[in-house]
């Protein structure tokens, strides 16, 4: 396995074990090089040799992401590795990270370093997760971190069991875990609609495989249980 997996210009993929209690259901940083040439991480896997040297091969790490009030464990890494980047957090996640300098809040919209490349927004009505959805304009590519899993291949051990319990084995979309921590289905309903106002066709996940193309038509089918 290569360190990078390139997905579209300018954008490349790392795919890393993740080992949990519930057993290794795998997660994917997804790298993303800004017009100005820097370095944007979103979701960052455990930094490893390997890992390092090739993004330091395709630009500066400029902007290190935790997406998600559960996706920031191996934030501390690259706040170490490169201390020139400014590390930014989902909302909720400094006060639970508060070992951690975070140096701003995503919300809406983005940092002015990334207009015209990355547009944000906040998933409204589940608090638990708090995941802000990216949006990559020129590859027409959705990252999302836990709200929709791809697990078209299972996985081994006990992630397996995992995801035939909540739902996730085969299939495109969030499972019943991820369903419970929406609590305000209005508030959901205008976020999906806010995100299927953008024109993206390939769909990164953090866990699970890529969708690489009919991304809008899936997301808008995997959602329709908000009403």
């Amino acid at each position: 396995m290569s360190a990078l997996t390139p997905l579209a210009p300018d954008v490349w993929a790392a795919t890393r074990p993740l080992p949990l209690p519930v057993g290794d259901i795998g997660t994917r940083m997804t790298v993303i090089r800004l017009p100005d040439g820097r370095l944007l991480l979103h979701s960052p896997a455990r930094l490893d040799p390997e890992t390092k040297q090739a993004l330091d091969a395709i630009g500066p790490v400029r902007w290190v992401v935790a997406p998600s009030k559960v996706h920031h464990f191996f934030v501390g890494e690259y706040a170490s590795a490169y201390p020139a980047a400014r590390l930014l957090a989902a909302p909720g996640l400094p006060e639970k990270r508060n070992d951690l300098h975070f140096h701003g809040v995503l919300g809406d919209g983005p940092p002015a370093e990334w207009e015209g490349a990355v547009e944000l927004h906040l998933f409204r009505g589940a608090p638990y997760i708090n995941e802000v959805v990216f949006f990559h304009a020129p590859s027409r590519t959705l990252i999302l971190t836990d709200l929709a899993f791809n697990m078209v291949r299972a996985p081994r051990g006990r992630a397996r069991v995992f995801c035939w319990v909540v739902g996730a084995s085969g299939r495109f979309g969030p499972h019943r875990m991820v369903r419970l921590t929406i609590r305000d289905r209005r508030a959901a309903r205008a976020s999906l609609q806010q995100i299927l106002s953008w024109d993206f066709d390939r769909v990164i996940v953090t866990h699970g495989d890529v969708l690489e193309s009919g991304g809008k038509r899936r997301v808008a089918e995997a959602f329709a249980f908000l009403g």
